[in-house]
């Protein structure tokens, strides 16, 4: 049981991986193709984890009044934390 957990895990992390590389190999070539620089992406990044953020937190509040509220808006202040770090790579990078 513990080596096919292990084996399962190695697998989930391989893919997570690969699935990461292939995300940013995508956002690099629509960077290239629409001629956005890096300052453009992130605006664009940060907007769009605020949105995220937003419905979230809306969703804990209003949809689900249980347990699983709290963790949407757990995850929805994560995305503006993410979204903070975002804004303050602008024009660093």
């Amino acid at each position: 049981m513990l080596i096919y957990l292990k084996h399962l895990l190695t697998k989930t992390i391989k893919f997570t991986i690969f699935a990461n590389y292939l995300f940013l190999k995508i956002i690099i070539t629509i960077i290239n193709n629409i001629k956005m620089n890096k300052n453009t992406v992130l605006a664009w990044a940060t907007a769009i984890m605020i949105i995220v953020g937003l419905s979230l937190i809306a969703l804990g509040a209003f949809r689900y009044d249980d347990v699983a509220g709290w963790g949407f808006a757990a995850v929805g202040i994560g995305f503006f934390a993410n979204a903070w770090v975002f804004n303050a790579l602008k024009g660093r990078v």
